[in-house]
């Protein structure tokens, strides 16, 4: 009998703390953005068609740029409003060029997907909170994305992309957190990148 309630009790435990990590997930909105930005940024082995990947990837990344500066252009801050102009006159550019580079290298015109972005809300007083969340942690997943390339491609290109690409990610990463922390009070405990 001392065996069953023992087994009963680890089991009842084990099926708990699955259902606590899970219900964590669902009502915590930073683990699924940071689950889905992993999970989307892998780009697989590093064969014939990884630079491929990394350019499919790296629009979409672009496009999750464009929609949110769409949404946060109900923004009262000139600063938040003056840099989703620049993101709306911008990122269209750098996402032709990489079409550009998918057309001429692998004669692959099919469009890329639009990828999942957080919904800010209306606006109210943490809506530039939302939106500076939103853009660190899209420009900490283009920085893995820009880490994971250079260790599995070897042309140049994708390459220089990749250092420009993560260099104007981490000016853009200390001007978010720098926003965040004057007009919130809100500073990083661990930054990862």
């Amino acid at each position: 009998m001392k065996k069953v309630s023992i087994s009963l009790t680890v089991a009842l435990m084990i099926v708990c703390g699955v259902i606590g990590i899970g219900a964590g997930y669902w009502l915590t909105p930073e683990y699924s953005m940071s689950m889905y930005d992993r999970s989307t940024m892998d780009l697989g082995q590093p064969d014939k068609w990884v630079d491929l990947r990394y350019v499919d990837a790296m629009i979409s990344h672009h496009r999750g740029a464009v929609l949110l500066a769409e949404e946060a252009g109900i923004s009262r801050r000139p600063e938040i409003r003056k840099l989703t102009e620049e993101i709306l006159a911008n990122e269209p550019v750098a996402i032709a060029e990489l079409y550009r580079w998918k057309k001429e290298w692998y004669r692959d015109v099919r469009k890329a997907g639009d990828p999942q972005v957080p919904r800010l809300g209306s606006y109210d007083r943490t809506f530039d909170l939302r939106f500076l969340n939103a853009m660190i942690a899209h420009h900490e997943a283009g920085i893995r994305m820009t880490r994971e390339i250079r260790l599995k491609s070897s042309r140049s290109d994708v390459l220089d992309n990749a250092d420009e690409v993560e260099r104007f990610f981490r000016e853009g990463l200390g001007m978010f957190r720098a926003w965040r922390t004057s007009w919130y009070s809100v500073s990083e405990r661990n930054p990862e990148l």
